[in-house]
């Protein structure tokens, strides 16, 4: 349990394909939110969230809020006691897919210029994943193969790239023919870059699947982890904040409990990420 003089310990694991700025913008959110409390936040780039195995073990040490994706939390939640729990939101992003619910896609792009128009075609080629922490790049892919009644065998190579934003590069520098990229990156790259949209071309999109977890300690002081939900719930009622997160297309945050955080429509992927 944190002392009284202690930050606030945020960490991310969604940068550089989710960008920085974007958690920057909740970590001085919360910290104006809460008053006394001074908030920290690190930036873990190497993956999408603690590794199975080590990672998670000691993950209890490292953080009192963290961004990571699915299934390190499924990981982190099978552990004996669990190190963290969800906060109790989750963020909403403004895909007119998401039907306004905390959700996500996993888009599958192509070169522009590349022959091909759906999964299938992909027999026999190259293939870029961003990590094996990744629900959008890596699992979503194990899911689509066992559907198909193929393995990883069903591509000549696969290459893991490090980040969905490296997955794009190596797509349009033709080291990779497609990849399967988080909506949300997707759709902030166009922002960014409004060219990229007439050199990749999306075949397939998968999901809808539930949203990167805020997952937080399960130590943490119950009142403390109180006040930070109602800090995420507040970030539209922040001007400053909610202008900041409008730029990467983050609406807002609303409340959600594990009952919201299902893999019931997946359960093929539910088994995947048990046994890896």
């Amino acid at each position: 349990m944190m002392a009284a003089d202690e930050d606030i310990r945020f960490i991310t694991y969604l940068p550089p394909s989710i960008p920085q700025a974007l958690f920057e913008a909740l970590a001085d959110h919360v910290q104006r939110a809460l008053g006394h409390e001074r908030v920290s936040l690190r930036v873990e780039s190497q993956a999408s969230g603690p590794q199975k195995g080590g990672e998670c073990s000691s993950f209890a040490e490292e953080a009192d809020v963290a961004f990571m994706c699915a299934p390190s939390f499924m990981w982190l939640r099978d552990l004996q006691p669990p190190p963290v729990e969800l906060l109790g939101v989750l963020p909403v992003f403004d895909d007119e897919r998401n039907q306004g619910k905390p959700v996500y896609f996993c888009d599958v792009v192509v070169r522009n210029d590349a022959p091909i128009h759906a999964f299938s075609e992909l027999e026999g080629r190259s293939w870029a994943y961003n990590d094996v922490c990744s629900l959008s790049g890596y699992y979503s892919l194990l899911d689509k193969l066992v559907q198909s009644g193929a393995d990883e065998g069903f591509f000549d190579n696969i290459l893991c790239s490090g980040s969905h934003l490296n997955s794009i590069e190596a797509v349009l520098s033709g080291e990779a023919e497609a990849a399967a990229i988080d909506s949300n990156v997707l759709r902030i790259r166009f922002r960014e870059a409004p060219d990229l949209r007439y050199k990749l071309r999306v075949i397939e999109s998968w999901g809808p699947y539930p949203i990167q977890p805020v997952v937080v300690s399960t130590v943490l002081n119950p009142e403390l982890k109180l006040r930070l939900r109602a800090a995420f719930l507040a970030t539209v009622q922040d001007q400053q904040t909610r202008r900041t997160l409008k730029q990467f297309g983050l609406s807002r945050f609303v409340a959600a409990n594990l009952e919201d955080y299902s893999f019931d429509a997946h359960k093929d992927l539910a088994a995947l990420l048990a046994a890896r």
